[in-house]
């Protein structure tokens, strides 16, 4: 089954990329003078405008824009200006996503309350009744009040129907409802009463396949039958299997495993859905890692590239079609990563987007007929790349002998020796860190950090063996190290001041920051665990309900079952919570109000068990955010609260200036450490 990061902050599309050279800016200036401090500003407001997309008939282009304060929706003519364009929702908090449906007649997203992760999926019709704040009347098409809707099809052949689950019956399996989008009308599909914990359509929105965990953590592939559901296939905990996309033919799906002792990188494969038959499509030609993703035509379904993300990303076109349009990209746009964000369903017109580990991006719309690409706006026009640093790939030897995979970045302009050091821990944990413009990165960079991001054992991407490396090797063993083994790689290469190391990290990476001042309290001169669990009891005990179906085969063998007194001894010993005697540096605890993942009881344990003991502790609670701050009112106030107390303890520059608003947001979201309450620890 497809892998979901069971905490992490993150989420996203899938580029194509140009060669795997360095970045513009890789050779980078040896004792020079520093960067300019560049305002926190320029790095976690909104940028003006980002997420652009095409509509499918290519006449239309949509785009994300702050309207009255928060991220909001836009459409213009595709060759219209910008100045032209028109906000569509007026939503209060940043709207996460959106897309066109089949049609070009409306635009779906989806919302949540405050972060509490239950989206409910809206639709919007650019050219229909405006409403009292002169946007487009939003319709709620999953209006059930705490329910987590999920878009399983937008069928071909059917432009006004949308196909979504709802766990509405029973909260932790999703039941199957047609929606027509124009009424709104909700018809129940398929009642999942077969502890079905996914569903899997063709491109018509036929039903073709399901995702069951067994009782013994192994995952079915099933096959969707009038009498039933019948098993395809079977994997362990251990691999993966996940479809793609379906085949021109409807017969067989793409689909990504690395099922069979023999194969360890994830390979691309072709499945008859009826026989069963296996069939390699394609492989990592390096040999290297697992399958990426991969690229298919909007109208016919045909595979027209494949990727893969090593140190960059690799592309390998699959068709003549493919090859032509991957070299006039190439040809027509600058150097960097470039991205397909969208395109018309002819392909004649696609948005596209170069970044670099410098740029977070320049959006571009291409002519296939003519080859051209026209700029259409720049993602953050005002941040000077220029004053950026390289983001370079670094491998290093462990303590037991394997290759850990990270990324460096150091301030530009300053020589990279003895400098003060910030590690930041990816979350998931099955997740991966990889090339390209990282705000927190360059942030860190630019107050004059280096800056290291390690894709540790239990990482992605590089294989099931290297992820699998990770079980049950939390707080205290492999996963650690590996963290702690960067920083001795640093010191080692004259990069960092041994007495100058922070740790910071969101979900996962919040739970390594403080398994990092905890476990090895000499290495670190101060932690900032961002949503990060504190107890590993009371974190499983609180996970959302649609999650508890895949424990089995996901948290229980790769991190412990409390239920299983054994396993619950080895979480107790890998709680930072239980050992908090023996962190020495200061931290700064942060977390959101309404986090479905990482209740705030984690943050509020930790903090009361410093508190009581003396020990120095600063937290931040946003009351409307969940994992991780999406508002960027409360991104800069987090970054105010960081930079400064980052240099207090390291040493690095700290912008003094604050603007109002900001000053004002941090003084309400900064908690009185005296008045926290110490909830229950689930050992009692």
């Amino acid at each position: 089954m497809k892998r979901t990061c069971w905490i992490a902050l993150a989420v996203l599309a899938l580029p194509l990329a140009a060669g795997c050279g360095g970045s513009a800016q890789e050779e980078a200036e040896i004792a020079m003078d520093p960067a300019p401090l560049l305002d926190r500003e320029l790095f976690f407001g909104d940028p003006e405008i980002s997420g652009s997309q095409l509509s499918p008939d290519g006449k239309w282009m949509s785009f994300m824009k702050p309207y009255e304060g928060a991220r909001n929706i836009w459409v213009k003519a595709a060759d219209e200006p910008f100045e032209a364009a028109k906000p569509v929702t007026a939503d209060q908090r940043p709207v996460p996503g959106y897309f066109w449906s089949r049609d070009s007649q409306y635009l779906l997203y989806v919302q949540d309350k405050d972060g509490d992760e239950n989206f409910h999926v809206w639709a919007v019709d650019p050219a229909g009744e405006l409403a009292d704040k002169d946007v487009p009347v939003a319709r709620n098409l999953t209006p059930v009040d705490g329910v987590r809707a999920q878009i399983y099809s937008v069928p071909k052949n059917d432009p006004d129907l949308i196909i979504v689950g709802m766990n509405d019956r029973d909260p932790r399996f999703h039941d199957i409802y047609k929606v027509d989008i124009p009424t709104g009308e909700r018809v129940l599909m398929r009642e999942n009463t077969d502890d079905v914990g996914a569903w899997i359509f063709d491109m018509d929105g036929q039903l073709r396949m399901a995702y069951r965990q067994t009782p013994e953590g192994s995952t079915e592939l099933l096959r969707v039958e009038l009498q039933g559901l019948e098993r395809i296939t079977m994997c362990t905990f251990a691999e993966d299997i996940t479809p793609r996309s379906f085949h021109t033919d409807r017969k067989r799906c793409y689909v990504s495993t690395d099922m069979g002792d023999d194969r360890d990188l994830a390979e691309l494969m072709l499945l008859d859905v009826e026989t069963g038959e296996w069939t390699l499509v394609e492989k990592d030609p390096e040999n290297q890692v697992d399958f990426g993703g991969a690229f298919f035509h909007p109208e016919t379904d045909e595979l027209l590239a494949t990727v893969y993300v090593g140190d960059r990303v690799r592309v390998y076109p699959k068709t003549d079609e493919g090859a032509k349009l991957w070299e006039g990209l190439q040809a027509a746009l600058p150097d960097g990563e470039i991205g397909v964000n969208s395109m018309a369903r002819d392909m004649s017109k696609m948005l596209v987007s170069v970044s670099s580990d410098v740029d977070p991006g320049s959006v571009y719309l291409y002519d296939a007929a003519t080859g051209t690409a026209t700029l259409q706006y720049r993602s953050r026009p005002e941040l000077p790349s220029e004053h950026l640093s390289p983001m370079k790939p670094v491998r290093y030897t462990a303590r037991d002998g394997r290759t850990i995979y990270g990324y460096v970045t150091t301030p530009k302009g300053v020589e990279a020796k003895n400098l003060p050091t910030v590690m930041y821990i990816h979350g998931g944990p099955w997740a991966r860190d990889r090339w390209g413009y990282e705000p927190y990165a360059q942030f860190l960079a630019n107050r004059g950090y280096a800056v290291m991001q390690v894709n540790y054992r239990g990482s992605t991407g590089y294989g099931k063996d290297y992820m699998n490396a990770g079980n049950k090797e939390w707080g205290i063993g492999a996963m650690q190290h590996d963290i702690t083994d960067a920083v001795q790689y640093l010191v080692d290469e004259g990069i960092a001041d041994p007495a100058k190391v922070g740790i910071f990290g969101g979900s996962y990476g919040g739970y390594a920051t403080l398994a990092g001042v905890t476990f090895t309290p000499d290495l670190f001169a101060c932690g900032v665990p961002y949503v990060g669990p504190s107890n590993l009891i009371t974190l499983v005990e609180s996970f959302p309900e649609y999650w508890k179906p895949f424990l089995a085969g996901s948290w229980y063998p790769r991190v412990g079952n409390p239920e299983v007194e054994s396993d619950r001894q080895d979480l107790i010993a890998r709680s930072p919570l239980f050992h908090s005697d023996d962190i020495k540096c200061p931290l700064l605890v942060v977390h959101g109000a309404n986090d479905p993942r990482v209740k705030q009881r984690e943050s509020d344990q930790i903090v009361v068990s410093l508190r009581s003991k003396d020990k120095p502790v600063e937290y931040i609670v946003a009351p409307d955010e969940g994992h991780g701050f999406r508002a960027p009112n409360n991104r800069k106030a987090l970054a105010v609260a960081m930079e400064k107390f980052l240099a207090s303890h390291l040493g690095g520059r700290y912008q003094e200036d604050v603007r109002p608003e900001t000053a004002e947001r941090l003084e309400e979201i900064t908690v009185d450490v005296s008045g926290v309450e110490a909830p229950p620890t689930g050992t009692e």
